[in-house]
């Protein structure tokens, strides 16, 4: 039977959630690859067994994570069952919906039939009578925001969600969605946007929305599907890479132009005594901004490498400037 190691507060940094009462580590567990009905339970059971053990109290999930869809759920259900019940209480799970998950006009985007009855069936698919953290996955075009608030709304006031957060709103549609949660008095917990040395859209203005409305900012892609990491720095493209694969990536997108920044980008990382990996990492938690890092792992091995990015957060102004003159023409 699983113990968790006793150690494993003691060398994972937490961050508040903006202004609330919620930590979280630095680096959270996502359960986008890796865990789906396609992968191999006992591979994803070592990962999340090791995180745990790290102080990786996050799990990120979605109903729509596997393949197939809500088959991540299902597989962080059985790990539940298996190893973590005894440890719920010590555990922050994050689940969403916004993105299509069964077909016809109520599977996707934003109404209230369709965020109800999708939490309903994680919940069911995890084993869980509530999640932690429940995410509206993305904005809908459609859908009067007023109703997507709504629903987020009962979802609290029913016990199902103790806090709620976005994923990839604009800025004014972010502080539009706090204002309409304040007149309600609940406090939006968080946005997860994708963020990286490679994509840095937040830093024209929804940086500054989040931090002046005590709002948490948890971070999804901080290694760019993968270009933030060695596998692709010799030029080739391994047959088992996302960008082989064509899973977000194509070997398209490994041009001369990127492989030289990546390049760059590795020796100054390896100047710092870390992967190129690590260094992505401890970049976007230079920011304090930035409560928590969330990274995929397809193997414990790889997942020890990421956590030892925390050993090393801290940046010259050499460096960062090294590193701007190496992305300027990103």
């Amino acid at each position: 039977m699983y113990q968790a190691e006793t150690s494993r507060y003691d060398h994972m940094l937490y961050r508040r959630a903006g202004r609330s009462g919620l930590s979280l580590p630095a680096i959270s567990l996502g359960f986008w690859h890796n865990f789906g009905g396609s992968d191999t339970y006992e591979t994803g059971r070592a990962v999340a067994r090791l995180a745990f053990d790290r102080g990786v109290t996050h799990f990120d999930l979605a109903n729509n994570y596997g393949p197939p869809y809500g088959s991540a759920e299902e597989t962080f259900g059985q790990l539940l069952r298996d190893d973590f019940h005894p440890y719920r209480d010590e555990l922050v799970i994050s689940t969403k919906a916004g993105w299509d998950m069964w077909p016809g006009p109520y599977g996707d985007f934003g109404s209230k039939k369709y965020l109800i009855a999708s939490l309903d069936q994680s919940l069911k698919r995890m084993g869980l009578d509530y999640v932690d953290i429940f995410y509206h996955h993305r904005p809908d075009p459609e859908t009067p925001l007023e109703e997507t608030v709504e629903a987020m709304v009962q979802m609290v006031r029913q016990g199902k969600a103790l806090y709620l957060g976005i994923s990839s709103y604009e800025p004014d549609e972010t502080q539009r969605f706090i204002d309409l949660l304040g007149r309600e008095n609940i406090h939006l917990l968080v946005h997860q946007p994708s963020y990286s040395l490679l994509d840095r859209w937040i830093e024209d203005g929804l940086d500054t929305v989040l931090e002046q409305n005590g709002v948490g900012t948890v971070v999804f892609s901080p290694l760019a599907q993968g270009l933030l990491t060695s596998r692709y720095l010799g030029g080739q493209i391994p047959t088992d890479s996302r960008a082989a694969r064509r899973v977000f990536l194509s070997p398209d997108d490994i041009t001369p132009d990127l492989l030289e920044q990546l390049q760059q980008l590795d020796r100054i990382a390896r100047q710092r005594g870390q992967s190129l990996a690590q260094m992505a990492l401890s970049w976007v938690l230079r920011d304090h901004r930035v409560t928590s890092a969330i990274i995929g792992a397809s193997r414990p091995s790889q997942l020890e490498e990421n956590l030892d990015a925390l050993k090393n957060l801290h940046f010259t102004k050499d460096e960062l400037a090294q590193i701007d003159r190496v992305l300027q023409d990103a």
